[in-house]
């Protein structure tokens, strides 16, 4: 890690610890404002929009190393949503970002924009947005446009994933939009729905980094004062063994995290590093949490005990933006379109 990202995740822990986020049973209804706020303060909630134009000018390595720090402390924070997808899109298109929390989703089937003689109307929903109930804006993807909702344009039916995290279903019911607030996506600019997904699966993989070398930790400490048959437990061999295997799954989840990041700053080969990235950390973070709780017993599932932070955003986080099993099937396919003689070139990124 370079110095500065360094003082940047020294920074943002910081501020996590000043402005810990809830601990009890989460509904999607509470968010971290005063966090937030401080991470505004230190200049990284518009981390990847460039300086002209307000934003921080942060890669995208930068940015997945704030999020491995908001994972590790399970921030209830929409940072990845609004500095990773949502102003990206609107820098991208240079377009006026909106001071806030945002939101961001790709339009699907069921949303339709259509240009009308004084501006735009949208129509449709839009399921399981993140965060959508708290943010100040939406920002929506359609095939060439990007568009802008304020909340109160919306009617937002309340979901949560397996950690409580806000997860919604959004309605527009024939909203009309001013041109001011639909932009062009400019064709140079590579932007399409499988250039957002991945940027998603990107902070996915940064955040199961975070929430995985947390849960390693937590069982380090409970190994070390737990007490069976007059030793602490981390004197058994086999638990020192299966710590040992939560330490690699960890350093596996951040290395491809990291290798991702990269690939998506070089703006090149970062197919397969998303895709296969996203398989690995899917998996390696999957097996911290059953060996974090098989360590902890049944106390690790209370709601009193931290753990269940990390590993219920595990399980909910190795599944969005694409399973694993979605993203394997995106390695075969490149796999396979690249041949027997472009696999190697494939692999190596052209080297």
């Amino acid at each position: 890690m370079s110095e500065i990202a360094e003082a940047l995740a020294e920074a943002v822990s910081d501020a996590c610890e000043r402005y810990p986020s809830p601990t009890g049973l989460a509904d999607g209804s509470e968010w971290n404002a005063q966090l937030w706020s401080a991470l505004d303060q230190i200049g990284i909630t518009l981390l990847s929009v460039p300086e002209e134009q307000g934003g921080s000018g942060g890669d995208v390595h930068a940015a997945a190393t704030v999020l491995r720090v908001l994972g590790q402390h399970w921030a209830s924070v929409p940072l990845a949503e609004t500095a990773l997808q949502a102003a990206w899109l609107l820098g991208a298109c240079h377009a006026t970002i909106p001071e806030g929390p945002m939101a961001a989703a790709a339009a699907g089937g069921h949303f339709a924009l259509v240009r009308e003689s004084d501006g735009w109307v949208a129509d449709g929903e839009l399921i399981r947005v993140p965060w959508a109930r708290i943010a100040d804006h939406l920002v929506v993807l359609t095939a060439s446009h990007v568009a802008v909702f304020r909340r109160d344009e919306l009617e937002i039916d309340p979901g949560t994933n397996v950690a409580g995290e806000p997860r919604d279903r959004v309605v527009v019911r024939r909203v009309s939009l001013p041109a001011d607030r639909v932009h062009i996506v400019p064709e140079d600019s590579g932007i399409d729905e499988g250039l957002f997904i991945a940027r998603g699966a990107l902070a996915r993989m940064a955040m199961l980094a975070g929430a995985a070398q947390r849960s390693l930790e937590m069982s380090l400490t409970y190994a070390s004062e737990r007490e069976q048959f007059g030793r602490s437990l981390d004197k058994f061999q086999s638990v020192q063994h299966q710590i040992a295997e939560m330490a690699g799954e960890v350093l596996l989840c951040k290395t491809v995290a990291e290798s991702a990041a990269m690939a998506l700053d070089d703006s090149e080969g970062w197919q397969l590093a998303i895709s296969a990235g996203k398989v690995t950390a899917a998996e390696a973070a999957g097996n911290v949490a059953r060996i974090a709780h098989q360590i902890h017993g049944a106390i690790g599932f209370t709601e009193e005990h931290d753990l269940r932070q990390c590993t219920t955003r595990i399980w909910s986080w190795r599944d969005e933006c694409g399973a694993a099993r979605n993203w394997a099937e995106e390695v075969g396919a490149l796999t396979v379109a690249a041949g027997a003689d472009g696999v190697w070139s494939l692999l190596s990124g052209g080297a």
